[in-house]
């Protein structure tokens, strides 16, 4: 049941089946937006919802495969040919022509589609092509002969109707006959009226700009009025002026005549036509004007779609019983209207369920008390007139028998009712029908009287409303109603939020607390003298007083502390980065100390083993030459350079303090040394003046640091320098600095363009990109090698699978470049 009569008025929805009319495409569909009705069918509605969500995905993915034009309404022309006798025209032939081919269209989309696909817009398909019997239980048509007879028809109308509408020259043999006589003799009289004209002109009796016209469907030539005796023939009629005269010359008389005879025969022969194509389209009107009423239907249907895809309307869970769990619901009519304009409408989060079935919303003017009325009671029609909704996807829905609304003032002069009178009056059918399948809006509740008794008697309503166990929303300002829904169960207060520093409203429904009017807090903003506003304070009296300065102080606070916790949640969002970024360097700097150690004892090994073998074969030697104390001294000497040699540098403590010069000059040949290659070796690429240190050793993959690069270079390729050598060839401008880490985690890009690069640029590159990615902490990075013959994209890949950091490679989404791009992922 729905209260008022003009209910759809009241919510707006008569301007929603207005907008759904003129998206209608055919008359055809606006008929069944004007049969739109509330239903509390649950099976019905959800069938509808479907239906249309169906369709939604069609008109947002697949808008081109869908026929969207010639949705025509022919069903006079069928109630026409159903009659014996009578015969379809040319153009409405051809109208049926164009919507039977949309009917095939649409055939077709679901013929393509696999079964399971679109399973209610299927159903709505077979119901309009069920199987029937006729009258004499003789003959049973199916599904698939209604599809094939739709087929049959249209393909007799083609080989007879042109694209423009008309009768085709083969439509029969004699037509065809016909049309060529009429070619060959209007040529022919042409020619001749040209010959006459040419000689008229000549003589000055046409203007050069007249030319050959039609009077009364026959051929004539324009001639000047004074020189109408100069040619013989007959006068079919002349200008507004009466200077012009049109005349059929005699000499074409007999050719006129012919085509006259012509056109009528043309004419007899197409009405033959048109007759006998009638008849046989008289047998198939049935199927034909079922086949109408699915192309309503889907017309019908696609409106309530597109109207869907402008709301970013949904369809949200349903359930058959009474709820209300919204999430970010529109206003339709507002969300709309504001979208021309580039604004945003606020929107609605609410609640109606079992022990809280009654909001009490609270608040000042024009804060979106009856907007957020009207959302309810709007939304909720519309769900159970079969259209999606505009709310979150995880909202949840319910359905009423009744909806009883109480908005705007319905004052009468012919019934003698006052505003007060009017709410009453609603209020009593309100107490009379409602029961737990009632949803009632009361906009305003218990003004339009005296406040005190106002207030008394909405608050015996209240109670006899919340007895009946309906579900409602009611904007009030009145004091008692709040304190009777905050200690009475199955009510709740709600309000409408408001910034009490700056006084302005926010449009955001808070359920759980009472608002306040904010009166004293206007009346201070407006200019109110301030002596009026403090006698109004001492007249309503402490408790008031106290009641209101109460709210308004927690909803200061309260917009106090979200501030804090915004500030707080952004401060613990920051340190918790702060922490990963310290852990991953920490992880990091544990790594590179155990590496630094291993290649520091390796080094010790190997310096050991060296000196050893130097001091051995020093004292051979000696023992050997028994060399005197000069050659004993010279070997002493060469063994005192070696141990010079071993010695590693220490950093000083001092940065400040100077490095001593050394008095040894640079050779510009380097000594090659012998021994395996090992991690921290000292090497030298071969032909090449680069020099570096080994960090890695994988088979004949050598991976060195050249500088500030680093490199994988074969092992053939190197060649072993002593450790003096590598310190007079060092830059002495190279020193150990700090890394700052914020400034590296502010330059940090996570992709990196490789396209265009060699094989060992790129490597280099990926090497500098990789550690950087591990110094801030990033889990995922891009690198883009472009696709070409995948040379570079296998050469990279096997690279980063030596990175014990890395978990997986992939390609990139196909529309963000494919295999193009590579996504390294973190462990």
């Amino acid at each position: 049941m729905l209260y008022p009569q003009n209910i759809e008025q009241k919510l707006g929805f008569d301007r929603i089946r207005e907008r759904l009319s003129e998206l209608c495409i055919s008359p055809l569909g606006k008929a069944f937006v004007e049969k739109v009705r509330f239903s509390d069918n649950y099976d019905l509605v959800q069938k509808m919802i479907r239906q249309v969500d169906e369709m939604r995905e069609i008109m947002q993915y697949e808008p081109q495969a869908f026929p969207s034009q010639n949705y025509l309404d022919v069903n006079q022309q069928l109630t026409k040919a159903a009659i014996e006798g009578a015969f379809l025209s040319e153009a409405e032939f051809f109208d049926v022509k164009l919507s039977l081919r949309t009917i095939q269209e649409c055939l077709r989309f679901f013929d393509n589609k696999e079964p399971e696909q679109y399973p209610q817009l299927r159903e709505l398909l077979g119901m309009a092509f069920q199987p029937r019997t006729d009258k004499n239980q003789e003959e049973v048509k199916t599904n698939k002969d209604a599809k094939l007879e739709i087929r049959g028809i249209l393909d007799a109308l083609d080989k007879v109707i042109d694209d423009r509408g008309r009768l085709k020259d083969n439509a029969s043999p004699e037509l065809q006959s016909i049309r060529r006589q009429l070619v060959s003799q209007e040529n022919d009289l042409r020619k001749k009226l040209d010959s006459i004209l040419r000689n008229a002109r000549s003589n000055g009796w046409v203007s050069d700009d007249f030319s050959l016209t039609l009077r009364n469907g026959r051929m004539v030539i324009p001639l000047a009025a004074e020189h109408k005796r100069k040619i013989k023939g007959f006068i079919h009629d002349e200008s507004d002026t009466g200077k012009t005269v049109f005349l059929e010359p005699t000499e074409v008389l007999e050719a006129n005549n012919e085509i006259r005879e012509l056109e009528s025969a043309e004419r007899r022969e197409i009405i033959r036509i048109l007759m006998d194509l009638t008849t046989r389209l008289r047998p198939h009107v049935p199927v034909l004007k079922r086949a109408y009423t699915f192309l309503g239907i889907i017309d019908f249907v696609r409106a309530k779609a597109c109207y869907a895809i402008e709301l970013g309307a949904i369809a949200p869970l349903s359930v058959n019983t009474q709820l209300v769990d919204w999430k970010n619901a529109r206003h339709p009519l507002l969300y709309a209207s504001f979208k021309k304009m580039g604004k945003s409408v606020v929107p609605l989060s609410i609640t109606l369920e079992l022990d809280n079935r009654i909001l009490l919303i609270s608040g000042p003017n024009a804060g979106g008390k009856s907007v957020t009325l009207k959302t309810v009671g709007l939304i909720q029609y519309m769900y159970q007139c079969g259209l999606l909704v505009p709310m979150a996807e995880y909202s949840t829905i319910g359905l009423f028998r009744n909806i009883f609304i109480d908005i705007g003032d319905e004052q009468s002069l012919e019934n003698d009712l006052s505003t007060y009178s009017s709410h009453l009056t609603n209020m009593k059918h309100f107490l009379i029908q409602s029961d737990r399948k009632t949803l009632f809006l009361i906009d305003e509740f218990g003004t339009g009287t005296e406040p005190a008794l106002g207030g008394a008697i909405a608050e015996s309503i209240l109670e006899d409303l919340n007895r009946s166990g309906a579900y409602g929303v009611i904007n009030t300002h009145y004091t008692n109603l709040k304190t009777f829904a905050d200690r009475t169960k199955g009510l709740v207060n709600g309000a409408m939020r408001y910034d009490a520093e700056h006084l302005e409203p926010l449009y955001e429904l808070e359920i759980g607390k009472p608002g306040s009017s904010f009166a004293v807090e206007i009346a201070y903003k407006i200019g109110l003298p301030k002596n009026v506003i403090d006698r109004a304070k001492n007249k309503m009296g402490k408790q008031q007083v106290s009641f209101e300065k109460l709210v308004k102080e927690l909803e200061i606070e309260k917009k106090v502390f979200a501030d804090k916790n915004v500030e707080n949640a952004q401060k613990q969002r920051h340190l918790d980065q702060l922490l990963d970024q310290y852990n991953s360097l920490k992880n990091l700097l544990d790594s590179e100390k155990k590496t630094i150690l291993n290649s520091a004892k390796l080094q010790a090994k190997e310096l050991v083993k060296t000196a050893n073998q130097k001091i051995e074969a020093t004292i051979k030697e000696i023992r050997e030459q028994e060399a005197d104390k000069s050659a004993t001294k010279e070997l002493r000497q060469d063994l005192q350079d070696f141990q010079e040699s071993l010695v590693i540098e220490k950093v000083p403590e001092n940065k400040n303090k100077p490095t001593p010069k050394k008095e040894e000059e640079e050779k510009d040949v380097i000594e090659v040394i012998g021994g395996d290659i090992v991690i921290g070796s000292l090497v030298r690429i071969k032909g090449q003046e680069a020099i570096g240190e080994v960090l890695g050793v994988r088979g004949k993959d050598i991976e060195v640091a050249i500088g500030d690069l680093k490199t994988t270079v074969k092992l053939n390729r190197l060649e072993k320098i002593s450790r003096k050598e590598f310190r007079q060839k060092a830059s002495p401008k190279a020193k150990l600095t700090g890394i700052d880490m914020n400034e590296k985690m502010q330059n940090f890009s996570f992709n990196l363009d490789l396209r265009g690069k060699r094989g060992e640029e790129a490597l280099v590159d990926v090497d500098r990109f990789m550690n950087d990615a591990i110094m801030v902490g990033y889990d995922e990075i891009r690198i883009v090698h472009g696709k070409g013959d995948g040379i570079l994209r296998t050469l990279i890949r096997q690279h980063l699978r030596g990175y014990k950091q890395v978990d997986k490679m992939v390609d990139e989404h196909a529309d963000r470049g494919g295999a193009g791009v590579t996504i390294v992922k973190m462990k």
